[in-house]
């Protein structure tokens, strides 16, 4: 079982050592990202794959509807070693158009444990109501309640104290906000990025924030 997988392993690290002798080497003693990606678990999703980055240069912390929720220890775990030993970059919050999560958060069936883990995205529905009742499209009103759950996972990774933390002691630190198209294989930029503290102070202006919509 799974020889093909083994075979695609052995395959893919000879390309690598052929291109490039010393890497694996080098990966072996230090691994130095940049970014940090939360994304979701959604297997058409892969995060070094989409911005075309090898082993070594993306932190990734992956989970259903890639929810940044304050009361998550592995989130927070991921987190804290990101920004504080790492000392991260960029900390980039993706969600994807036609996400499963997203739509199973609002879709009114009963799904067991789930259902608990993605009650933050309902909050965001009830909190954003009067805006998606006036998307009649129902795919549209989907997108869009995924770049809504986007922007509220900036929100909550800008607020933590971790965060909070590297920019009160001068760190140079980024929160952006993606959404990732399977359609065309295309990041959008919702344009929320959050550098400090001052600009973290002020992230009510989050809640007006166009729909890029391009799912």
């Amino acid at each position: 079982m799974l020889d093909d997988l083994k075979a695609n392993n052995r395959r893919w690290a000879e390309r690598k050592i052929s291109a490039d002798p010393g890497f694996f080497k080098r990966l072996e003693g230090q691994q130095a990202p940049e970014y940090l990606w939360i994304g979701c678990s959604d297997s058409r999703v892969p995060a070094n794959e989409i911005v075309d980055l090898d082993p070594g240069e993306l932190f990734v912390h992956r989970n259903v509807a890639n929810l940044a929720p304050p009361q998550d220890a592995n989130y927070l775990s991921v987190l804290q070693y990101s920004v504080d030993v790492l000392k991260v970059k960029h900390i980039l919050v993706v969600g994807h158009y036609g996400c499963g999560g997203v739509a199973a958060a609002v879709d009114g069936e009963r799904r067991g444990l789930i259902d608990h883990w993605l009650h933050p995205i309902r909050e965001v529905h009830h909190d954003h109501q009067h805006e998606l009742e006036q998307i009649a499209d129902d795919r549209a009103r989907w997108d869009r309640l995924v770049e809504l759950n986007v922007i509220r996972q900036v929100r909550n990774v800008a607020s933590d104290v971790f965060v909070q933390d590297a920019w009160a002691r001068g760190q140079e630190l980024n929160v952006h906000g993606w959404v990732y198209s399977i359609a065309d294989g295309l990041v959008r930029d919702l344009e929320v990025t959050v550098s400090s503290i001052e600009e973290a102070a002020r992230l009510d202006r989050f809640r007006n924030i166009p729909a890029v919509r391009g799912g």
